[in-house]
């Protein structure tokens, strides 16, 4: 039986369920929850809640939470959510974009041993421990500090056995860059998922990641720089070509986070992304899957993206 860390304690990979591999339950910046917790509105922990609560009732049973501490990570709010709405969550350690002045020079053994540290021991102060790992690089490219994190999160894994998933720019193909770095550091790219891959419709180029081994993570629904409905048939041409086993479709969908006045001087009472994608966390299930229903994928497919990619995934089955 193969576990995995959730924010509540390990589970059975088998026990996963319907799984959405790219979500977050509110982002920020590091300590702004705890040093300004007005921002976030009267009660932010109610928001997910009732968030997750919907998600579980329409059919979703596990989320992987892709927040790291330079997004805000908050542990204790994680496992009080999960609770609370009956959604497994699965916690990643690791360094998104923000990489501050003070962190430049620090090596990538020093940061690779926090990572490490996380996964083994639990995120300071609690007994909460990462299920993942995660590292990014956006339009710049990988700059040297992201570097950095890369090859600490490359050499965490080796260490703790743990997946993958990276935040890419896909648009300006980045993840040959994120690739190669892991191939110098003995990466097994089967445990590499490069995330936000349904931001370009550039097939030739989605191939070349799957061919290497890697999953992708079809990870922004419903999406800005495509439109929902040409992501869903990037999607089925991947499907047809033969890559189903290696597909993550996901949401990058936040549920609570700063709330930001209006210029009448009003606030809103839902974080913004309400007003992009109204079925949150459903959206899979309202708008994507049916579309792939209509285009003749069937319920094994399915299956597979949501259940079977996953608990592979994050079991290394």
């Amino acid at each position: 039986m193969t576990m995995v860390n959730t924010v509540t304690g390990p589970m059975s990979t088998d026990d996963l369920g319907f799984t959405l591999m790219h979500e977050h339950v509110m982002v920020s910046a590091s300590g702004l929850f705890d040093s300004h917790p007005d921002l976030f509105g009267p009660d932010p922990k109610a928001i997910a809640i009732e968030a997750l609560k919907q998600a579980k009732e329409g059919g979703v049973d596990t989320m992987v939470d892709a927040t790291t501490f330079d997004l805000g990570r908050k542990a204790p709010l994680l496992r009080e959510v999960s609770e609370a709405s009956g959604i497994n969550i699965i916690n990643v350690t690791g360094w998104w974009l923000d990489v501050p002045r003070f962190l430049v020079g620090v090596s990538v053994d020093q940061m690779a041993a926090e990572f490490i540290r996380d996964v083994r021991d639990g995120f300071r102060g609690t007994d909460i421990k990462a299920g993942l790992l995660k590292c990014a690089a956006d339009s710049e490219g990988v700059t040297p500090p992201l570097e950095v994190m890369c090859r600490a999160v490359a050499r965490a894994h080796h260490e703790t056995g743990l997946p993958i998933m990276v935040h890419s720019f896909p648009t300006g193909q980045v993840g040959r860059r994120q690739i190669a770095i892991f191939k110098e550091e003995g990466v097994d790219l089967t445990r590499v998922k490069i995330d936000h891959s349904n931001d370009t419709t550039d097939i030739e180029y989605l191939k070349w990641i799957l061919d290497q081994g890697c999953y992708i993570g079809l990870d922004r629904y419903p999406g800005r720089l495509v439109s929902p409905h040409m992501r869903t048939v990037t999607m089925k041409k991947l499907i047809d070509e033969g890559y189903t086993e290696q597909l993550c479709p996901s949401h990058d969908c936040v549920c609570t986070g700063v709330l930001k006045q209006r210029e009448d001087g009003t606030m809103p009472t839902e974080h913004n992304i309400s007003g992009v994608n109204r079925h949150r966390f459903l959206y899979m299930k309202h708008e994507v899957i049916p579309e792939l229903q209509e285009m003749g994928v069937g319920n094994d497919v399915i299956d597979t993206l949501f259940r079977e990619n996953p608990k592979r995934f994050l079991g290394n089955l």
